[in-house]
């Protein structure tokens, strides 16, 4: 097994977002990988797990990064993918209003250029602050931003929801933007 469930949980990160070829896993168009085949390759490189750590970690990690299909037989990241997959997610009715964390050195590009996926397909929101700020931690000093979604929706964005309650769209411009929390209190 993985030392740890952290440390089999950024492993799977790794080979379920970015990097399925590093152990010669392949994705479907949708992200799903076989679990018997990621079990396998994974031990072959190095990375020691059975089902059951797979399925702990799956069912214990604090982001729902993780979905299992129904059966059991498949897992797939459940959001920020720098590999090409398509998730199948249908547009949602976003609340009227969702959150970004970032961190306040990255504001003066947001503001003018807004929120942009970077490595990524999509941007990623959240419904709370508190699930912002602890995103805007993570790179920094914290900023939540308040994003008008009911507004960018009208205005023809869509949105979605991942298997783990995290909103994605393509690109938030600046007009919906406004800054929630400067970190200063």
């Amino acid at each position: 097994m993985a030392k740890t469930s952290t440390e089999l949980s950024k492993f799977l990160s790794f080979v379920l977002r970015h990097k399925p070829d590093a152990i010669g896993l392949t994705l479907d168009a949708q992200g799903w990988a076989d679990v018997a085949d990621l079990i396998e390759r994974a031990n072959a490189a190095g990375t020691r797990f059975e089902l059951a750590d797979l399925e702990a970690v799956v069912e214990t990690n604090d982001k729902k990064r993780f979905t299992l299909s129904d059966d059991g037989k498949r897992i797939r990241a459940a959001q920020g993918h720098s590999v090409t997959v398509e998730l199948d997610l249908p547009p949602q009715t976003p609340p009227d209003i969702l959150y970004h964390g970032t961190a306040d050195r990255f504001l003066p590009s947001i503001l003018s250029q807004g929120l942009t996926p970077q490595g990524r397909h999509q941007v990623h929101l959240s419904r709370d602050r508190a699930t912002a700020h602890a995103v805007g931690q993570r790179h920094g000093k914290p900023v939540i931003l308040s994003v008008d979604a009911a507004a960018m929706q009208s205005a023809g964005n869509t949105f979605h929801v991942a298997d783990n309650g995290v909103w994605l769209t393509d690109h938030v411009p600046p007009a919906f933007l406004t800054i929630a929390d400067n970190g200063t209190g």
